[in-house]
């Protein structure tokens, strides 16, 4: 049985297809949101409704295309499928169903013939050139099959060094948006993170960057050295308490190793785990870790995606990365509800959130920085550390009373991981929406005023549904989603402004909307309909 929000992917998707005769949707799912139970259903659905359909299952690590398939395994016990995956072991080609990994079939095009239906999970991995595995195994199916349509599904839409996965002369036509990561924590499918300031910063001054990225061996002879390992660990073990299941990110191999060494010198239980180490090695040590023989793994480039530990309850990123993606699977780990504590703490000593802002709102990747930064003003607790508004006169952590008149000390909107530790929650009585025009750029824009119960309740929300880029298909998409929970008419962009502004104005105003401040500015982060 699918959760509503993965039945509500299914139908989008669905809905996409029948209104765009080509073209290829990308399906963008929070980590921990069940892409592989979507892929299960997607797949048992298309051949039961079209049994000729044959549909690849394409992605680049062997641990989710085993996850994949034992979910598949699971909605469909008898399903006709076959892996083919060089890691695993198997080449099995001729089952209506293929499971594969792009390096064991991006030359066997030939292979695999006719091709109805591609479905690429991580697909942000596939480039915007027409270059690469990914791209030369699709182009030739294709050839195959001019009719052959492509499903992406990602938890990050972005390329590093190119922005959206949909910008410039991409695979992706569109993003499809079914659930967000506030909704999923709502709901308890996802635990929150909470993160609190370090004392302990990486350096990496003079590191520079190649691709959109830094160099991974400068980047680790700036962060490895003895002080700052020292410096980090001493850190983790003082803050970690009796969290049992801590998770470190590295620079690479040669600093998991030596950050692992260090834990066991101060008495830590830990082991490493990079690309290096064997399979049967592997397999021990993620027992060890998920029966709490081992309390720390340290790991470079491996723990990111196709590995679930639910109660995973400290993330330490010692990994600088520019990419947007890499940080929100490093910050997923930690996102499953878990057994014995309801969040993860996170501990970013590499500066990954300030640079890439909350998960819950990341930054636009094009966007120059500086540029509308929407910055609230902060301090960390002098006990615990925790991360809280200025006006805020008593630690909800541990109860420290700060003193009056404390100085802003920190970025709120960019160090605090998920955002949500100043949200708040407002009764809403009823809507108005109307066209506005942006004074600083003279771009019109739709808004909607919502309004509380009280005289002077209000909280303004603005979409930018004319805009380009990012910004504007964000807008559209969020502009959809509450046309269709209001009952309105879907909205129609060909429409004058004002015109879409009424037809808004039609649907039902929402009876509670969460939302937190940028600046002077709000942020909403969720609408609720719920009706007696």
């Amino acid at each position: 049985m699918l959760r509503p929000y993965q039945q509500r992917a299914i139908d989008q998707l669905y809905q996409w297809f029948e209104k765009n005769d080509t073209g290829n949707p990308c399906v963008v799912m929070p980590t921990g949101s069940g892409k592989s139970h979507i892929i299960a259903a997607l797949c048992k659905n298309a051949l039961q409704e079209w049994p000729e359909t044959r549909i690849l299952m394409l992605t680049h690590v062997m641990e989710l295309i085993s996850q994949n398939f034992e979910k598949l395994r699971q909605h469909w016990p008898n399903a006709p499928v076959g892996i083919f995956s060089a890691g695993l072991g198997k080449r099995q080609i001729g089952e209506p169903i293929t499971f594969a990994g792009i390096q064991s079939v991006r030359t066997k095009s030939d292979q695999l013939g006719h091709v109805d239906l591609v479905v690429v999970d991580e697909c942000h991995l596939i480039g915007h050139k027409d270059t690469g595995g990914y791209r030369t195994l699709l182009r030739e199916l294709s050839a195959i099959n001019p009719h052959i349509r492509i499903i992406g599904l990602t938890a990050t839409p972005y390329r590093l060094g190119h922005g959206l996965i949909t910008d410039g002369d991409a695979l992706f036509d569109d993003l499809i948006e079914p659930v967000t990561i506030e909704e999923l924590i709502h709901l308890k499918h996802l635990a929150p993170l909470r993160s609190k300031h370090t004392d302990a910063k990486l350096n990496i001054d003079g590191v520079h960057k190649r691709g959109g990225e830094y160099v991974e061996s400068e980047l680790q002879a700036s962060v490895d050295t003895d002080d700052q390992n020292e410096a980090v660990v001493s850190e983790v073990i003082a803050r970690a308490g009796d969290r049992k299941a801590w998770l470190f990110f590295c620079t690479g191999v040669k600093h998991a190793e030596r950050v692992r060494d260090e834990l066991t010198r101060k008495g830590v239980e830990a082991e490493c785990i990079t690309g290096e180490t064997p399979k049967a090695e592997r397999t021990k040590m993620l027992a060890d870790f998920k029966s709490g023989k081992i309390r720390a793994l340290t790991n470079a480039n491996v723990l990111t995606t196709g590995f679930d530990y639910p109660d995973i309850d400290l993330i330490a990123m010692l990994r600088p990365t520019m990419s947007v993606s890499l940080y929100v699977q490093m910050a997923g780990r930690g996102m499953r509800p878990k057994s014995h504590t309801d969040h993860c703490l996170v501990l970013d000593f590499a500066g990954v959130v300030s640079m890439h802002g909350p998960i819950t709102a990341l930054a636009d990747p094009k966007k120059p920085k500086g540029e509308g930064d929407g910055i609230v003003p902060a301090k960390a607790c002098p006990e615990c550390h925790e991360l809280v508004h200025i006006s805020v006169m008593t630690c909800p952590s541990c109860g420290h009373e700060f003193e009056s008149k404390a100085k802003p000390e920190l970025k709120l909107r960019n160090d605090d991981i998920m955002a949500l530790e100043n949200t708040k929650e407002m009764a809403i009585a009823s809507w108005k929406w109307r066209k506005h025009v942006s004074r600083a750029s003279g771009k019109e824009m739709i808004s909607v005023s919502y309004y509380g119960r009280g005289i002077d309740e209000r909280i303004n929300e603005y979409f930018a549904v004319t805009h380009d880029g990012y910004a504007g298909q964000k807008s559209r998409r969020e502009l959809a989603k509450i046309a269709k929970s209001s009952g309105a008419d879907e909205p129609d962009l060909s429409l004058d402004l004002d015109e879409l502004a009424s037809k808004m104005n039609i649907g039902w105003a929402p009876t509670a909307v969460k939302y937190t401040m940028d600046g002077k500015y709000f942020r909403v982060l969720s609408r609720e309909w719920k009706w007696k």
